[in-house]
């Protein structure tokens, strides 16, 4: 099948939907018996906990609406400057007496609930750890920029960036306006995206998109270097990773921003940028649900810095996102064939996936940006057996 064309039964998929050439290729689903992992069935409406942070130290969480005056919005149906929603995960002093931050606003859990579907308050339902407006710990911070995939939304991989914030990490997701689902403005405005599931040019389209998710990278990334309150970030230490469409965007901007020191990949082909073809001069960590992709040979042919593509076995592109722990309670599971649910979600136990997630992104954060070695990077390890090296370079 060409990897530009998608079962139509991928059109169900309108939250966290990836464009036709970074889906990577989901020919060949099995009409066989299929496994699904084992998650807890819940009413919507109950409590549905992420994982928890591994490190003790408590984690923040504040909004913060960022417009860049210097830059038209390409992707707006009129002539506006560039205009985000931006979320900071960051390691706290103390929560005392702060709340819980949701999941995502209400308007926005609605469209996305209706949009996969969901049962009505399964969003609401999903409790992160995080506290809103924590005092943060003195900085400046080591920052790590944190994308979506295509039609996602800021919230998707909270649980990793949590873990992240829990370690050390100043956490910045962003939600790419008229890209992600649904965007939320502090003035009450709703923003969908306007993103085309069919193009008559994918290749300019793929340009486009990944071409303005690096000016929002980039511009997030000067304003919280210059930020001069906590949390603040290093401007010697930042690091990016992305979702899918996100991975892609990530690695180009390790191409054109040399203030980036080390990129991670989370199961996205890299498209919409000439970095297969070129490589990249710093580290960068693909992990991925397949066990290749011919832009990933492309650009193992031609990587120059320190770089691992490590596969997990039995993973799904959706694994490297917080759906799978509310994909069953919210019933999403009984909404999609059960082939189409193991080959987007896995079949491996949601704790299990996203602690392998966590581990191999932390530590190569910790290697390129604090200067501690990860012998785990090196070579298979019998903690972690589902994890297959697939090429290692450096």
């Amino acid at each position: 099948m060409s990897t530009r064309h998608v079962p139509l039964h991928v059109v169900v998929l309108e939250w966290l939907m990836v464009s036709r050439r970074s889906l990577l290729v989901l020919a060949g689903l099995s009409a066989g018996a299929v496994t699904l992992p084992s998650v807890p069935a819940r009413a919507a409406g109950q409590v549905i906990d992420l994982p928890a942070p591994t490190s003790r130290r408590p984690v923040g969480t504040i909004d913060l609406h960022l417009v860049d005056h210097d830059r038209d919005d390409p992707l707006a149906p009129d002539r506006r400057a560039r205009e985000l929603m931006v979320q900071l995960w960051y390691p706290a002093l103390t929560t005392a007496g702060c709340r819980r931050a949701p999941y995502t606003t209400s308007r926005v859990a609605s469209a996305l609930e209706a949009g996969l579907p969901l049962k009505a308050g399964t969003l609401g339902a999903v409790r992160p750890h995080a506290r809103t407006g924590a005092p943060a710990v003195p900085g400046p911070l080591p920052l790590v920029l944190l994308g979506h995939g295509r039609k996602g939304g800021r919230s998707n991989c909270t649980a990793l960036a949590e873990e992240l914030a829990s370690y050390g990490y100043l956490v910045a997701g962003i939600d790419h306006t008229y890209d992600a689902a649904v965007v939320e403005f502090p003035d009450g405005r709703a923003v969908h995206s306007v993103l085309p599931e069919e193009s008559d040019d994918w290749d300019r389209q793929e340009r486009l998109e990944i071409e303005t998710r690096v000016g929002d990278l980039r511009f997030v990334a000067t304003t919280l270097t210059r930020r001069r309150r906590s949390p603040c970030a290093d401007p010697g230490r930042i690091g990016v990773v992305g979702h899918s469409m996100g991975g892609a965007a990530a690695a180009e901007l390790l191409r054109v921003d040399d203030r980036f020191a080390v990129g991670v990949n989370l199961d996205g082909a890299l498209f919409g940028s000439p970095v297969a073809d070129l490589g990249l001069d710093r580290p960068y960590l693909l992990l991925t649900a397949l066990e290749d992709h011919e832009t990933w040979g492309r650009w193992r042919e031609h990587q120059r810095g320190w770089g691992r593509q490590l596969r997990a076995r039995d993973t799904g592109h959706l694994t490297y996102t917080d759906l799978p722990h509310f994909a069953v309670p919210g019933g999403l599971a009984e909404s999609w064939p059960a082939d189409l649910y193991a080959e987007l979600l896995g079949t491996l136990d949601p704790a299990r996936s996203t602690e392998l997630i966590r581990t191999y992104t932390r530590l190569c954060l910790d290697q390129f940006l604090k200067g501690r070695p990860a012998p785990l990077l090196n070579s298979p390890s019998p903690r972690y057996p589902e994890v297959d090296f697939r090429w290692t370079r450096g």
